[in-house]
């Protein structure tokens, strides 16, 4: 069978359904996933978590990725419909060797695929291209013959949200969340589910939005990322005079916050408040976050005790230096956060409640609030089409040369009042820029200097 091998992305597999990913295709895929777990495991009946999501073409792929396990002699948990974090605490919490989540995350309708994870002592190893996605694929590609002498059991549980709930819960102490309102729009998406089982245990207020689980995606694409999809939330929360707006993406590893004026609070922020929670708990402990952009977090965790981490950008990376480092928290500009005690993955219904007890405890708005927390500026990411990545990369590194210079990810430069990070997309064929400074004026400077340079290097800006 001819398999596509773009599906094979940096972090998941990912495809338009029937075209590059269909039933055909997804069995395939399974076996090469078996069969990766099964070199790593060094043994035949292990165990795998499996669940789904909503999209239309999700039930289909779990049942065949559900019989194609089986027969291959995988013990399968069928854990139904789930979202991403609630799998991966399922992993975590259960113990389970493996699992494979049957999603394509905030992409558009047509779209179907999986995520899969395996657990180790130190946490949970998502499977990305730093991890044995090109394995995979190269199994996958060629083709696998699989031993079905001996098929595997299957079994069910149920309780993975209301288990992910309370154990969340109990994580912070003197917790005592006052009567708040809170405004959420998953989009149709999966990330409702936790925000209802959330809030029914807590003196919230819930205005919903767009709760219905429905694949098809009826009010707009479940991607927060772009601006157009978060309006009408933005517009809601003003309107019911809510403390603040939650947008989770399709799968709902991604959580968006919008405060009490309607405004996108910056991740960075984000992750400031949760590290000064968190460090608070845990002394001295780690947190990681991606290269876009240090200024903030930085600066927060050190004032706090604690040590940061700069990872590639990415959910596979991240993990990987949460398991490297044993840090208790991680951060994306993308939204993603997460939490050593769930192995390591996102957990958003950590991140509502540390919100939601930052906002008790301290009786300000979370304008306010996040504007305590802010240390530098951000110009949010500003992206390129181009075929001359390697010469712009280049011409950077000469024109800044005097920079503190990182290839982490791209190329980065520090100076002592601003920094910047250009890096190819993971998932799309785009170059993007990030700005970062301690003054805005200095923002708007950089951000013209910078778009100058770029566009003059025959790169294309995209809207």
């Amino acid at each position: 069978m001819d398999i596509n091998p773009k599906i094979f992305k940096a972090y998941d597999i990912r495809g338009i359904y029937p075209t590059n990913i269909n039933e055909s295709v997804m069995a395939e895929i399974a076996k090469a996933i078996y069969t990766f777990f099964q070199s790593k495991l060094n043994k035949n009946n292990f165990i795998v978590a499996l669940g789904r999501d909503m999209r239309l073409s999700s039930p289909s792929l779990h049942k065949v990725t559900k019989k194609t396990l089986l027969a291959a002699g995988a013990n399968v948990v069928d854990l139904g419909l789930v979202s991403t974090p609630t799998f991966y605490f399922a992993v975590s919490h259960y113990g389970y060797d493996t699992g494979i989540q049957i999603t394509a995350s905030h992409n558009p309708k047509e779209y179907g695929g999986l995520k899969f994870v395996l657990n180790t002592p130190n946490g949970l190893l998502k499977i990305g291209k730093p991890t044995g996605m090109d394995q995979v694929k190269d199994l996958a590609t060629k083709g696998v013959t699989i031993d079905t002498s001996k098929p595997g059991q299957l079994t069910e549980n149920h309780q993975a949200l209301s288990d992910e709930v309370e154990n969340a819960l109990k994580l912070f102490k003197n917790l005592q969340i006052k009567p708040l309102t809170v405004v959420a729009d998953p989009a149709n998406g999966m990330g409702g589910e936790y925000i209802s089982a959330l809030v029914a245990k807590l003196p919230i207020k819930l205005v919903k939005m767009n709760f219905d689980l429905d694949g098809s995606f009826p009010v707009h694409q479940p991607d927060p990322m772009q601006p157009k999809n978060l309006v009408d939330l933005q517009k809601k929360v003003v309107a019911e005079k809510a403390d603040l707006g939650l947008a989770p993406d399709g799968d709902g590893d991604r959580l968006f916050i919008i405060n009490e004026k309607g405004e996108v609070v910056s991740p960075s922020l984000i992750i400031g408040i949760l590290a000064k929670e968190l460090l608070t708990q845990f002394p001295k402990s780690k947190v990681v976050v991606d290269l876009k952009y240090t200024f903030t977090p930085k600066k927060i965790v050190e004032e706090n005790g604690g040590e940061l981490i700069i990872s590639k950008t990415g959910h596979a990376y991240i993990t990987e230096a949460l398991t490297k480092t044993g840090a208790v928290f991680g951060g994306e500009a993308s939204a993603h956060y997460y939490y050593r005690f769930t192995g390591n993955a996102e957990s958003q219904v950590i991140t509502i409640i540390g919100l939601l007890k930052m906002l008790s405890e301290k009786g300000k708005s979370l304008s306010v609030v996040a504007e305590e927390f802010r240390r530098s500026f951000e110009s949010g990411e500003i992206n390129f089409e181009t075929e001359n990545t390697a010469q712009i990369l280049e011409m950077l590194k000469k024109d800044y040369k005097d920079g503190e210079l990182s290839t982490l990810d791209g190329v980065s430069f520090t100076y002592p009042d601003w920094r910047f990070n250009v890096r190819t997309s993971n998932t799309e064929p785009l170059l993007r820029l990030n700005i970062e400074a301690y003054s805005q004026s200095d923002i708007a400077k950089r951000v013209q200097e910078l778009k100058s340079k770029i566009l003059a290097s025959g790169a294309k800006l995209k809207e």
